[in-house]
């Protein structure tokens, strides 16, 4: 019997019934943490860009994507929270002093950063 494309390139079958089927794995990925940032846009990928997932789970390269998608959202909302605390004077002062204020204050700040950072990396 003649080989198959697959067999010539080392590849195995394994017998069900009547079938042959190809014994597949998927590649080793490298271990990369992966929080809520990465979460959020894998979601999103499986959803709306079927396509690029499963491209991306194939190829061994979706973990390492969403990890670069992790650091890069995780960068933009630290940047972007101190630069709105520091453009809306929210100190340490105020802190001290009013603390309830603070917390109102900054909350507000990192609602409105992770409402950016959501729109411009984690859904696109």
């Amino acid at each position: 019997m003649k080989k198959t494309i697959f067999e010539e390139m080392d590849g195995t079958y394994t017998m069900q019934r009547d079938y042959r089927l190809p014994n597949l794995t998927l590649p080793p990925e490298e271990e990369r943490p992966i929080s809520v940032w990465g979460q959020r846009h894998r979601r999103y990928l499986q959803r709306h860009h079927k396509i690029l997932y499963y491209n991306l789970l194939a190829f061994g390269n979706l973990r390492s994507h969403l990890s670069n998608v992790e650091e890069e959202a995780q960068s933009l909302f630290l940047r972007l929270v101190k630069q709105m605390a520091d453009a809306e004077g929210i100190t340490e002062t105020l802190k001290a002093n009013d603390q309830m204020e603070w917390v109102g204050r900054m909350n507000n700040v990192r609602s409105r950063a992770f409402e950016i950072v959501e729109a411009d990396i984690i859904y696109t």
